[in-house]
């Protein structure tokens, strides 16, 4: 069974609440928090997740909601309740087309297309990233993709094209996720955003959270609020097009959403990306040409434009610096040629 519990996956559905883990306390349970608790008896779960998925009324005790320092006393029945039904989340290999870019014994780095979810979770049960890398090491007996001591070292959005790091052994997945933790590693996207700015670079400091109003969007706190993750992303402006701005985000952090929500902070939405604004015509003129332009944009790139453009990292086995630059796929090059001829015009 898989007991992770996962807010990143809950609010895909409205509607009523399921039964996903029931868990009964014992004749001799001492008065314990209860995300200690389901922390004891869960496996790949943090103390952090159950506390945000009770925040999200997701932990009951005998059939109501309870906060993270609810006390557990003995007889108590704690239940998962999720907004969607319990659905096998075992990774099971598909022959999906990779695009990899670099493979050893250890890792393997791809270039994901748009519209490929990493990992199976609520909506998206197969067709993932993962699925794909578990048929491509389906000969290698070592390799568990249901284990979550390989696999997936960080993850990109759905609609985000670009470069992402998989790790064969244990020992890979340790180390690169240290670096990640650290920040230790070097991460470049480039993304077209809404407006024009007056100066050629910058930086975003500012805590991501789960938005109160929708669950399915990031938002950004004040650093010292304590409210959320704290979250620092570098931006440079590469091209300008007058109503649209080519821009290079380089990460510190690796937030849900970070750039989508930083860049949505700003005032500068991402170009396309309908969760955060940026399916509005938010910049430029009022005339039916320019209308149709943006909406013949909107059809070129489906989708956020955000590319996942750079990865870089040391190796875990060999200590040497590794460096990866994937082209734009098809659609964001499109996008970008677009803007160019029209301010050329």
């Amino acid at each position: 069974m898989n007991d992770e519990i996962d807010i990143e996956e809950l609010d895909e559905l409205e509607g009523g609440l399921y039964e996903h883990l029931r868990l009964e306390a014992d004749a001799g349970q001492m008065p314990l928090r209860v995300d200690k608790f389901l922390l004891e008896h869960t496996q790949h779960s943090s103390r952090n997740r159950i506390q945000q998925a009770a925040e999200a009324g997701y932990i009951h005790v005998n059939g109501r909601p309870v906060k993270s320092n609810y006390k557990v006393r003995p007889g108590d029945v704690v239940t998962l309740m999720l907004s969607q039904p319990k659905h096998d989340t075992t990774i099971y290999p598909e022959d999906i087309p990779l695009n990899i870019v670099y493979e050893d014994d250890v890792l393997m780095v791809i270039n994901k297309p748009a519209g490929m979810v990493v990992h199976p979770g609520a909506g998206n049960f197969n067709g993932t990233l993962i699925n794909a890398v578990a048929w491509h090491m389906k000969d290698v007996p070592a390799f568990d993709p249901n284990s979550p001591e390989v696999g997936l070292v960080h993850r990109i959005d759905k609609d985000t094209s670009g470069l992402i790091v998989v790790a064969k052994t244990p020992d890979a997945k340790t180390n690169l996720g240290k670096q990640f933790f650290r920040h230790d590693t070097h991460r470049s996207y480039n993304c077209l955003v809404w407006g024009h700015f007056t100066e050629d670079e910058g930086t975003i400091e500012g805590n991501i959270t789960r938005d109160p109003k929708d669950r399915q969007r990031m938002t950004v706190m004040p650093p010292d609020s304590e409210v959320g993750k704290p979250a620092i992303t570098h931006w440079r402006v590469l091209e300008k097009f007058g109503y649209t701005t080519l821009v290079e985000c380089r990460l510190e952090t690796g937030r849900t959403h970070q750039i989508r929500a930083h860049m949505k902070h700003i005032g500068h939405p991402l170009f396309g990306d309908e969760r955060y604004g940026g399916t509005e015509i938010l910049r430029g003129e009022r005339s039916s040409k320019y209308k149709a332009f943006i909406n013949n944009c909107f059809t070129i790139c489906p989708r956020q434009a955000l590319h996942a453009k750079t990865l870089g990292f040391v190796h875990p086995e060999t200590g040497k610096q590794m460096d990866f630059n994937s082209e734009w796929p098809e659609d964001f090059a499109g996008l970008i040629e677009k803007w160019r001829n029209y301010i050329h015009a």
